[in-house]
C-alpha cells in the first residue's frame, strides 16, 4: 500500500504540467509494468482526480484541472484547516493577504470535486480589531534571510536600528524567530555584549552570510517565547494612538513587558517597579488600561491622564454611593514636577 500511495504521488507530480503522458514512459520511470499504471491511475480516480484518457497516436493520460499541481492528498478535517488557516492569517509580512489568496486559490484549483465543494464552504473575512494593536508588516525576505541562518546554526551580521534611531552594528548566534502580539521578534546572542537579546525583526538587516556554525546555548528562561514575553528591552515602540501616556507602577518590568498590550514601551526602574508608555483612543480609555495592573502609581503623565484617572474616579464613586470627592486622585497621582 505504501508502494501505491508513493508511485501515486509521483504520478501526480510527473502530470504537473498538464501534458499528455504515456503509461509505458510513466512505466519506464517508475520501473514497473503498464498494467500497474493503469491500476494506479484507477486508485487516482478512486481519490477524485480527473485523469483523463487520452486515445490515438501519441495518446496516453491526462491530469485536468491546470498547468501544475501539489502531489499532496488532503482529507476533509484538513482542508477545512488549510482553508481558514490562510483566510484568517494575520498580515505581519508585507503582501502575504495576496499571496494567502493565490495560495489557496492554487490549492482549491487541484483539489477533488468533493473536497472542493468542503473549502468553498469556509470562506471568511477576517476583519482586524484596534485592541489587537498591530504593528506594520515586515518585508518577506527579512524573515527568509534570518530564518535560514536560524535553521542552519550560523552567525549572523547584522546592521540593528535601535528605538532611538541609532545603527548598530552586530553579530548575533540566532536562536529562533517568534511571533508574539503580532510582532516578529529575533532570540540571539549578542557575541559583542555578551547577553541575550530580544530584536524586533523589521529593525534588522542581514548582511551576507558567515557560514560560521555555533553551539546551542542555554537559554535564561524556560523557552524562546518565555524569554520574549518577559524581556522589556525588547526594541517596541508606541502604538499612533490619538491619546498618549505614562505612569510609574509598583510592579517589575518583566511582569509589564507581559502583560502590556501590544504597542506599549516599557522601561526599568527599579526591580520592583517600571515605566509604562502606551495609548489608547480616549484618555479614559487610556487610564483603564493603566488599572488593570491593579497597581500603585505614580509620575502619571500628562495631565489628561490625571484628570482622566480623576474622572474615573467620580464615575466609580457615583456608581458605589461613595460620594463626590474630586481631590483624592488628582493629588495622588500628581506628577513629581
Amino acid at each position: 500500500m505504501a508502494a501505491t500511495s508513493a508511485r501515486a504521488l509521483e504520478i501526480l507530480s510527473v502530470m504537473s504540467s498538464g501534458r499528455i503522458v504515456s503509461s509505458a514512459a510513466l512505466a519506464s520511470r517508475l520501473g514497473v509494468g503498464e498494467r500497474t499504471i493503469r491500476r494506479d491511475f484507477e486508485t487516482l480516480r478512486d481519490l477524485g482526480y480527473d485523469v483523463e484518457p487520452i486515445r490515438g497516436v501519441g495518446g496516453g493520460y491526462r491530469l485536468r484541472g491546470g498547468s501544475r499541481i501539489l502531489p499532496m492528498v488532503f482529507d476533509e478535517d484538513q482542508v477545512v484547516a488549510i482553508a481558514l488557516a490562510l483566510q484568517t492569517a494575520p498580515t505581519v509580512l508585507a503582501g502575504i493577504a495576496e499571496s494567502n489568496s493565490r495560495a489557496l486559490a492554487t490549492i482549491r484549483q487541484f483539489m477533488p470535486e468533493r473536497l472542493r465543494i468542503e473549502s468553498d464552504a469556509f470562506t471568511v473575512t477576517s476583519v482586524p480589531n484596534y485592541w489587537e494593536f498591530p504593528a506594520a508588516p515586515i518585508d518577506a525576505q527579512i524573515v527568509r534571510d534570518v530564518g535560514a541562518a536560524v535553521r542552519r546554526r550560523h552567525v549572523l551580521r547584522v546592521d540593528y536600528r535601535k528605538s532611538d534611531g541609532e545603527l548598530v552594528r552586530m553579530r548575533v548566534e540566532p536562536h529562533d524567530m517568534i511571533v508574539w502580539a503580532a510582532r516578529w521578534y529575533l532570540v540571539a546572542f549578542d557575541l559583542g555584549n555578551k547577553e541575550w537579546r530580544a530584536l524586533r525583526l523589521e529593525r534588522l538587516h542581514a548582511k551576507e552570510p558567515t557560514f560560521v556554525p555555533f553551539q546551542n546555548r542555554p537559554l535564561p528562561a524556560a523557552s524562546a517565547t518565555d524569554f520574549v514575553k518577559r524581556t522589556f528591552d525588547r526594541g517596541d515602540s508606541i502604538a499612533g494612538w490619538p491619546c498618549q501616556g505614562s505612569a510609574v507602577l509598583a510592579v517589575p518590568p518583566g511582569i509589564v513587558a507581559e502583560f502590556a498590550p501590544g504597542g506599549a514601551v516599557v522601561e526599568h526602574v527599579s526591580s520592583t517597579s517600571s515605566r509604562l508608555t502606551m495609548g489608547a483612543w480616549s484618555w479614559i480609555g487610556l487610564a483603564g488600561l493603566f488599572i488593570t495592573f491593579a497597581a500603585d502609581m505614580t509620575d502619571v503623565e500628562p495631565a489628561q491622564l490625571r484628570n482622566a484617572f480623576a474622572t474615573v474616579q467620580l464615575r466609580l464613586a457615583r456608581l458605589t454611593g461613595r460620594g463626590d470627592d474630586r481631590r483624592t486622585l488628582g493629588d495622588r497621582y500628581r506628577s513629581k514636577d
